[in-house]
């Protein structure tokens, strides 16, 4: 699970025989309810490294498998059911089988896959995101935000001229560019300098030091993998403008916090970034990612001219993924719906941090909007070096704790909002909360 509390290099751990006989006690629990996922697990690891092939759904002491979700809820293989506060890490912000979402890809079945040629969905789709994002003048689209990424920074190469990348600790920018954990050896063989997160000085000045050099800065304007750090203001001004001296390329990487508004986060804190990268919900649960920016850079692409950068991708106009979302964004997560969303987010954020400060539990709760993410510690984390005190067990007792209660959550303290959650569902969660601050308050103070 690529998530800074799996880093033991830089967790703190403190010496707590009750919080590890909770936790083992918690575990156990969750073996002997969910002896079907277990089953399945073990035939999984016959064929698949770990039985696994995407780390980030791994945990101790096995991975839960879900069979189905409606609505707001998920089933697991076990017939457990869970009110699903994770939300495919973000990118299922529709909840599960939406009706809209699902007629819009009936419907591109029932017309053909793999029709070999341009559609007519395309064009819809881009100018939907173009409307929306005002510094998106023209787009492209990719399978995940991964190969978004990919493609911003390897065009800023070649529009630069130049090979030098800045990126920052904690970040994560697709599974071949993560920046959580010292030395990803799987990293794609860019030349990477890493900087501080929220160190506005710090990226002036390392700027400044690589200008000759430097193709592109990019960064989150919130962490996610890293622990929903939000970044400052100042921090992401001072990038923008040290790009602008430097005759570098800013890069926004707004794969997850595209859904903070309707403009994304960048429209709500008045930034430009030359290139932004999209990914994540806007599939409505296919395969999407999409990177655009300025007309002149974007235009290197354009096949009608000699010399034109060449981009392919069998599946980067599928249509099952193009009626998705067109569905989602021009019926279903309006801006309206997005500030909606954001600010019961916020609430619950709030309501949460409450819980666990009256209980005087070590516990915090980080985030933006529908985007959050718990930590084992109660100090105050501004970046992503804060997390070095946060005690993992705290949060992975409150994951196996959640799951008995009936909430889904990332193992590593991840939770997204979604349209399918209500008033309801948050007022059990913060209950559920309370709960656990109650039954482990002594083992988690101690």
């Amino acid at each position: 699970m690529p998530a800074v509390l799996d880093n033991s290099d830089s967790v703190v751990t403190i010496p707590s025989p009750t919080l590890d006989m909770a936790l083992s006690a918690a575990r156990q629990r969750f073996s002997a309810r969910l002896s079907t996922s277990a089953a399945i697990h073990r035939q999984a690891v016959e064929v698949m490294p770990g039985g696994n092939t995407r780390t980030v759904l791994h945990h101790e002491p096995f991975p839960i498998v879900m069979t189905g979700g409606k609505g707001a809820s998920l089933l697991d293989a076990d017939g457990n059911t869970y009110v699903d506060f994770l939300g495919e890490y973000s990118a299922g912000i529709y909840g599960h089988s939406n009706p809209q979402i699902r007629d819009a890809i009936v419907g591109a079945l029932d017309k053909g896959l793999g029709l070999s040629a341009h559609n007519d969905l395309e064009p819809q789709l881009a100018r939907l995101i173009v409307d929306r994002i005002p510094s998106i003048e023209l787009v492209r689209f990719t399978n995940s935000g991964t190969e978004a990424n990919l493609l911003a920074l390897s065009l800023a190469r070649a529009a630069t001229g130049r090979s030098t990348v800045i990126a920052f600790r904690g970040a994560y920018h697709g599974s071949i560019l993560t920046f959580v954990s010292e030395g990803a050896p799987l990293n794609a063989p860019y030349r990477f300098v890493v900087g501080r997160f929220n160190d506005e000085f710090g990226a002036a000045a390392l700027i400044e030091a690589h200008r000759d050099e430097l193709a592109a800065v990019v960064v989150e304007p919130m962490l996610g993998a890293g622990g929903c750090i939000p970044g400052d203001l100042s921090f992401l001004r001072a990038i923008e403008n040290g790009c602008r001296r430097a005759g570098a390329l800013f890069i926004l990487d707004e794969v997850m916090t595209s859904r903070l508004s309707g403009a994304g986060r960048q429209g709500q804190l008045e930034l430009r970034p030359d290139l932004t990268t999209l990914g994540k919900y806007i599939g409505g649960g296919s395969s999407f990612g999409a990177f655009g920016g300025r007309r002149d850079l974007m235009a290197a692409f354009d096949p009608r001219y000699a010399g034109g950068l060449a981009h392919a991708g069998t599946f980067n106009n599928n249509v099952i993924t193009m009626a998705a979302a067109i569905a989602g964004l021009s019926r279903l997560y309006t801006p309206a719906a997005a500030e909606r969303l954001n600010m019961q987010g916020d609430q619950l954020r709030s309501a949460l941090n409450a819980t666990c400060f009256h209980a005087r539990v070590p516990m915090r709760f980080t985030g933006l909007g529908s985007l959050m993410n718990a930590h084992g510690t109660d100090r105050p984390i501004a970046r992503f070096e804060d997390l070095a005190v946060a005690d993992r067990r705290i949060v992975d007792l409150l994951f196996l704790h959640l799951l008995e209660c009936g909430y889904y959550i990332a193992p590593r303290g991840f939770v997204t909002l979604h349209l399918e959650i209500d008033e309801h569902h948050t007022a059990g969660l913060i209950e559920a909360v309370s709960l656990f601050c109650e039954r482990y308050g002594s083992a988690l103070r101690s």
